[in-house]
């Protein structure tokens, strides 16, 4: 006797699951919401690029792009916080967070390097201050934190990301001096230890800090301000973002 076109179908399906259990788990990315904070305010704006950009406009411009990717891809309810770069403190953000029920919590940052590297140019007329030393983004969580396994979790997951999209990451914020010093965890994914970021630390969800890039150095400023570069970084946390919610919050399948 001929079988059923649908009972071939969930055939195929059962075979599919014990072949590849992988496969029969997925979270809802309708219900796993991320909160992409912009990092700084007007008021506050940041570091200031090797042409003389505060970083909050760098801030607004990424999350505004990791944040549509992310609702492309199904996590619809995501939320960004701080978007006008008006937010009121540090406190206000993890409050929103929370408010919005989050399951993660990511922080959308711009790097900059310690005073003694700056050095000088001419640039429309204008001096600026710049360093070429260093370049590429890097990864902080909180050792305080009370998701700090989920947040290294996460942070490994984006690492790998973005290297897998060619990006690399800055190793200067481990050096042994006053301003850095901070603690890797992960040499080749450029994930660092930093306990007294405040949204790291008292966010209710595993949370992570971005710095996408090191906006004093002249090459990787014009990298930064591309839509193109954006869209990498994006498809980046995606990837991780996806990876990290099959991994914490599977769905069995009915």
């Amino acid at each position: 006797m001929q079988k059923r076109p649908w009972l071939q179908k969930v055939a195929v399906f059962c075979a599919f699951s014990l072949l590849f259990p992988a496969l029969a788990l997925a979270c809802n990315p309708a219900k796993f919401i991320v909160a992409v904070d912009v990092g700084h305010t007007v008021h506050s704006p940041g570091a200031v690029s090797a042409r003389g950009i505060p970083e909050l406009q760098f801030n607004r411009k990424l999350a505004n792009e990791v944040l549509q990717a992310l609702r492309i891809a199904g996590f619809t309810e995501s939320v960004l916080i701080n978007a006008d770069g008006r937010i009121a403190s540090l406190s206000e953000r993890v409050r929103q967070a929370n408010q919005a029920q989050a399951s993660l919590f990511l922080s959308i940052h711009h790097d900059s390097v310690q005073p003694h590297y700056l050095g000088r140019w001419r640039v429309g007329g204008v001096t600026r201050r710049y360093s070429d030393r260093f370049h590429g983004y890097s990864l902080f969580i909180s050792g305080d934190s009370q998701h700090f396994e989920a947040s290294r979790r996460f942070a490994i997951l984006t690492g790998q990301s973005l290297i897998a999209r060619g990006l690399s990451p800055t190793l200067h914020h481990a050096e042994p001096i006053p301003g850095e010093n901070r603690p890797l965890l992960d040499l080749t994914l450029g994930v660092y230890r930093y306990d007294d970021l405040y949204v790291l630390r008292h966010a209710s969800m595993p949370a992570l800090l971005l710095e996408a890039g090191v906006i004093v150095n002249r090459e990787e400023e014009i990298r930064l301000q591309r839509p193109a570069y954006w869209q990498r970084i994006a498809a980046s946390v995606v990837t991780a973002v996806t990876d990290f919610c099959n991994e914490a919050d599977p769905m069995p399948v009915d």
